[in-house]
């Protein structure tokens, strides 16, 4: 078991969802900056799999719980990511995703202010709906469908803004709100229906890859590396930076453009094969994150191609075991 210094002396952080595919990674990035990690999943999505390699660790505790329940504990800081985040988990059980959104929002904003704590909500881009303003800057208010399908998600974080504003007004609770566009890499599950997740676990199976549309509708994707940082400079920065912030790589592809890179990097003969696209699937998404360039000094660093070959052999180990 590793030597912790003094884990009294040491930043409590709270991270919900923290088995994640995002949650595992931050869990990994503020241990490296010298935090006592307090690691909370229902493991609904999450799997302790990502985190094993963490349970060695003097300063690193896991807590099987379900925010829509209260819980108390002594932490300086939350990092509220808990909630299925790719549409085949989020649809699953809608009602579900509402009350992660809703109630555990509140039960997270309630600790925060018992301990005074500052919280993050890991929010998402899906608050723009099928944006008609491009690229998505803060201030748009997005175009929602608050009665389709996605909405159990879309709107849920919506209202988590404002239940977190309202908190800030009402009874100053610090916080921070982060958009978070489109991210991947390692520790994706290769079937949580996100497209880059989709497209890898297709190609290196030689499957055909599935393509929703005619394909020219856009995304821009963040290596999840530069994403843990961003999240960690906005906790970090400056108490009366509230956000929200836009989080991601204002590179912007057509999602045919990254099957060819997929298909080209894992040098598989998957062919294309088109189907409808999903109602209210927005047509382009991409972030202005000047923002996040003047407030937190931040902006990604790893091009989509660096990513790829970054991500590509967590999914060969897992889908093309050593017998």
């Amino acid at each position: 078991m590793e030597e912790s210094s003094n884990s009294f002396d040491k930043k409590r952080v709270l991270i919900t969802g923290g088995a994640g595919f995002i949650g595992s990674h931050l869990c990994d990035k503020l241990l490296s900056e010298d935090c006592h990690v307090i690691c909370l999943d229902n493991l609904y999505t999450g799997h302790k799999s990502n985190i094993i390699n963490l349970m060695s660790n003097r300063d690193f505790e896991f807590i099987e719980h379900d925010i829509v329940n209260p819980i108390n504990l002594n932490v300086d800081e939350i990092y509220n990511l808990a909630c299925p985040a790719s549409p085949k988990h989020y649809q699953k059980n809608p009602l579900k995703t509402l009350k992660t959104s809703i109630y555990g929002s509140i039960n997270m904003l309630d600790l925060a202010e018992k301990s005074n704590a500052t919280i993050l909500q890991a929010s998402t881009s899906e608050v723009y709906g099928d944006p008609a303003v491009h690229p998505q800057v803060e201030s748009y208010w997005g175009n929602v469908n608050p009665i389709g399908y996605r909405a159990c998600y879309d709107e849920g974080k919506r209202v988590a803004e404002t239940l977190f504003f309202d908190f800030q007004r009402g009874k100053d609770v610090h916080i921070k709100i982060a958009r978070i566009f489109n991210t991947y890499g390692p520790k994706m599950h290769p079937d949580d229906g996100r497209v880059v997740a989709n497209f890898i676990s297709q190609a290196i199976k030689n499957e055909v890859i599935t393509i929703y549309g005619d394909g020219n509708q856009t995304r821009s994707f963040c290596y999840i590396d530069d994403l843990t940082e961003a999240l960690f400079f906005l906790m970090n920065s400056d108490q009366s930076l509230s956000g929200p912030m836009n989080l991601g790589n204002p590179e912007e592809f057509t999602i045919l453009e990254l099957a060819d890179i997929i298909i080209e990097l894992t040098g598989s003969s998957s062919k294309l094969q088109y189907q409808p696209l999903p109602p209210d699937d927005p047509v382009r998404r991409q972030p202005s994150i000047e923002l996040a360039k003047t407030k937190i000094k931040w902006q990604p660093t790893i091009s989509l191609t660096e990513g790829i070959k970054k991500t590509i052999p967590y999914f060969n180990q897992i889908l093309r075991p050593i017998s």
